[in-house]
């Protein structure tokens, strides 16, 4: 139970302090507790399955929850926001089952269309990683010439856009996070 309830403690953006007032004990308690060197009460348990919103049931489970770990295969990504034709970009989502995340993964495959699409913007930060082919990443006062292996980290309220350069279109790793601020239920959009 112990390391289960500081990954459900983490997972719900609590520190040990607010968890503690949440369920009526001490921080010197629950971190006790977090450590695996007191047992709650059933008690004390269904306090903190209500603070945590879980069922108690998952404190106590010897399994590995499955949402904690996620392994996505290839051939498994979620279509996602599909476009029609050669000129759409395309995304594969990763990791779509897991709940609570406060990240966001997908693959890009952007068009190779000259035309230029629209710039995007959206609050959190973001980070490409070029997996296959290859890309420019624009923004209004600068563009990023992007190779296989290459990465980009960046603020992504920054109006930005993005179009494959090859003759195919490139495969991108994609990783959005939410700002920080955000509300906690609020999950990102994809660009």
């Amino acid at each position: 139970m112990s390391s289960r309830v500081r990954v459900l403690r983490k997972q719900n953006r609590l520190s040990l302090e607010a968890l503690a007032e949440r369920v009526g004990v001490t921080k010197s308690y629950l971190s006790k507790v977090e450590r695996g060197l007191s047992d709650p009460s059933i008690s004390t348990a269904l306090k903190l399955a209500h603070a945590l919103n879980v069922d108690v049931g998952r404190l106590f489970s010897d399994e590995v929850e499955p949402e904690l770990i996620t392994v996505v295969r290839a051939d498994e990504r979620t279509p996602m926001g599909a476009g029609t034709g050669p000129d759409a970009t395309r995304y594969e989502g990763i990791a779509t089952g897991l709940t609570g995340k406060r990240m966001v993964p997908f693959m890009m495959h952007p068009p190779t269309d000259p035309a230029d699409p629209p710039f995007k913007s959206h609050a959190g930060e973001e980070y490409l990683f070029v997996h296959e082919g290859t890309a420019e990443l624009e923004f209004p006062e600068r563009t990023v010439v992007l190779g296989p292996g290459d990465s980009v980290y960046f603020n992504s309220a920054l109006p930005h856009r993005c179009r494959s350069t090859g003759g195919r279109p490139a495969a991108i790793l994609v990783v959005i996070h939410d700002a920080p601020s955000g509300p906690a239920d609020h999950v990102p959009t994809l660009p």
